[in-house]
């Protein structure tokens, strides 16, 4: 989510969190220096096993012009592009999302974001080199020729594919110290969402026209399948639409509950997607994988569709590791509001919205299958005594309105 369109959601399951006491919650950093004290889990092997970082952040790295981000990234003094790599340098994932990316075709602006950012130390911190990159097209700002928010005119960011000034805003990345087997990856940013059976699409709100049009992701959905050694881990990475910005019809939550809803038809064995490519079917049953990304839902607070969220977290193919801060505690507790009202513990809040509405919520997750056994998991959001709590701060960020959260796997083999 970005800071003009800024709406999500909150926490996790009481039946997860007894599941998980030893392997997550015992595991997770309760503070950011914690977090960064020692190395990354790359490279760490045990009994035949290596841990591996994943790691979900929106890092806001969008600009309000096409080109814009690229000439930001061109020189190495932008502000907030070095606190994002910073925070990237200081919780260094071997596998990482960048949510609000703004796509470049032949990932120029990433490549400069390694360049001039990642590869360079900030303010002490290691440089971090990733070797493997993938970006690919965004429904964002694609044009649809339709008045989809029945305005009475055609044009603009609330008429396209998925809300977007130019075409590519807010788009998305994948990094990774491991090799990518990119004749596997799979994208679906062209699926229909009336292809997906039994969806929540509002027919009463979009004529015939513009459901025989209107594509499922906002952004897109990209199941990219990473080599570790011997293992491949299906990185299976989304940024559903805010559940806000509508009316009464709930469009915009309607959707995000379905994007929501595909990874877990993907990992339960329904057949219905077709990729990009024209394959069809979901993921194998016997694959690894892990689900990252803004979801924009919470489970307990907020605006998204009841039980969005738990989509996810109720799979029994997926374990959720419960990542928390320090930080997100204190700032609900300080900065009041919206957040006294809240029902979920705010140590796993990871964005830092407005306190009016909808105060701070989970909105970002990092979900592996059961089969990877979690080691820890974190949220980097420092207490405001941390030295680094000067990366995240308060509106205006110096990085983003939401916080990098990660889950350490054993991931077999080497």
């Amino acid at each position: 989510m970005n800071l003009s369109r800024g709406a999500a959601v909150l926490t996790a399951t009481v039946i997860a969190a007894s599941m998980l006491t030893t392997a997550a919650t015992t595991a997770a950093p309760s503070s950011a220096t914690s977090a960064t004290s020692g190395s990354s889990a790359a490279g760490k092997h045990h009994h035949g096993q290596r841990e591996v970082r994943f790691q979900t952040f929106n890092a806001s790295l969008n600009r309000a012009s096409a080109g814009e981000l690229v000439s930001d990234l061109s020189t190495p003094d932008d502000p907030q592009a070095a606190a994002v790599a910073e925070i990237v340098q200081r919780t260094r994932p071997d596998v990482l999302l960048l949510n609000e990316v703004d796509f470049v075709p032949g990932g120029k602006a990433v490549d400069l974001f390694r360049k001039n950012y990642l590869e360079v130390g900030q303010h002490g911190a290691r440089p971090i080199r990733y070797h493997h990159t993938f970006v690919a097209p965004s429904n964002t700002g694609v044009p649809t020729g339709h008045d989809l928010d029945n305005n009475g005119s055609v044009g603009g960011g609330n008429d396209a594919q998925g809300f977007g000034e130019f075409e590519g805003q807010y788009g998305m990345a994948v990094l990774s110290r491991y090799p990518i087997d990119r004749k596997q990856v799979r994208t679906f940013q062209r699926f229909l969402w009336k292809d997906m059976p039994g969806s929540l699409l509002p027919t009463d709100w979009y004529s015939r026209a513009e459901r025989a049009d209107l594509r499922l992701s906002s952004k897109s959905h990209w199941d990219v399948p990473v080599r570790i050694g011997r293992e491949t881990v299906h990185f299976l990475v989304s940024h559903p639409t805010p559940p806000t910005f509508d009316g009464p019809e709930d469009r915009n939550g309607r959707r995000n509950h379905d994007e929501i809803r595909f990874w877990a038809d993907y990992v339960s064995g329904e057949d219905y997607m077709y990729d990009d490519r024209g394959r069809t079917g979901g993921l194998d049953r016997r694959a690894s994988f892990v689900i990252a990304g803004d979801q924009n839902s919470d489970p307990a607070d907020g605006d998204s569709v009841d039980g969005a969220i738990q989509q996810l977290l109720d799979l029994r193919q997926v374990t959720d590791p419960l990542p928390r801060s320090a930080g997100g505690r204190e700032a609900a507790a300080r900065q009041g509001g919206a957040n006294a009202l809240h029902v979920s513990d705010p140590a796993y809040d990871t964005a830092d919205f407005a306190d009016t509405a909808p105060g701070n919520l989970r909105a970002d997750y990092v979900l592996p299958s059961r089969d990877l056994r979690v080691r820890g998991a974190g949220v980097f959001w420092p207490v405001p005594s941390d030295p680094l709590s000067r990366l995240t701060g308060e509106f205006p960020f110096p990085s983003s309105d939401h916080r990098a959260v990660w889950v350490d796997v054993a991931v077999r083999g080497r």
